[in-house]
C-alpha cells in the first residue's frame, strides 16, 4: 500500500457523492472525546451539544444530497466504549443524517476478519485508519485510487452483512 500527498481531510473536503466508513475496533476511548466519555461512564446525561460541530459538518454534506454512512463489525456484550459510542455517538450524529449499520458476529463468523478500519469516498479514494493498541488513532494512509476495488468490496460485504442501525439498537441497545 503506497502512500498518497493527499490527506483524509482532503478527501472529506472533495466528495462528491458518498463516504463510507468501516469500524472494527471495540474501543476508540483515545480517538475522540474522551473527557464525553469519563462523564458517560459516570452516568451523567449527555450534553445538549454533543458532538455538535460533527453534526453541523453532516448536516453541511447530507443537505447537499451527499450520504455518510458506517458499518460497525461487533460482538456481544457491548464494552463501555460500545455502549456509549452507539447510544451517545450514533443516536446523536443521525440528527445529521449519518447512516448507522451494525455487523453483528456475537454469533457468526466475521466476514471481514482482518480488514482494517476504513473511509471509502466515491467509491474511488480510501483511507485506511491506523490505531495503537490503546484505540489511539495514529493516523490515515491515503490510498491510490487504483487501490479502492479492494475496498469496495469490503463495503459491499459489510452491508450485505449488517442490519439497520435501529433495528439493531431496538433488539440489543439500552
Amino acid at each position: 500500500m503506497m502512500a498518497s500527498s493527499r490527506t483524509i481531510g482532503d478527501l472529506f473536503d472533495t466528495f462528491e457523492r458518498d463516504a463510507f466508513r468501516l469500524e472494527t475496533l471495540d474501543d476508540y476511548s483515545r480517538s475522540g472525546n474522551v473527557d464525553a466519555y469519563r462523564a458517560f461512564q459516570a452516568g451523567q446525561p449527555q450534553p445538549d451539544d454533543y458532538n455538535a460541530d460533527w453534526v453541523a459538518e453532516l448536516r453541511s454534506r447530507t443537505g447537499q444530497g451527499k450520504r455518510v454512512y458506517r458499518v460497525h463489525v461487533l460482538a456481544r456484550p457491548l464494552t463501555d466504549y460500545l455502549r456509549f459510542e452507539l447510544g451517545w455517538g450514533y443516536r446523536k450524529n443521525m440528527t445529521g443524517g449519518e447512516e448507522f449499520f451494525i455487523l453483528d458476529i456475537t454469533n457468526a463468523p466475521n466476514p471481514l476478519d482482518g480488514v482494517p478500519d476504513f473511509w471509502l469516498f466515491d467509491s474511488t479514494d480510501t483511507a485506511v485508519m491506523s490505531y495503537d493498541e490503546h484505540g489511539a488513532f495514529t493516523g490515515a494512509n491515503v490510498l491510490p485510487a487504483a487501490e479502492a476495488e479492494e475496498f469496495v468490496s469490503y463495503r459491499e460485504m459489510a452491508l450485505a452483512h449488517a442490519v439497520p442501525f435501529t433495528e439493531w439498537w431496538a433488539k440489543h441497545g439500552e
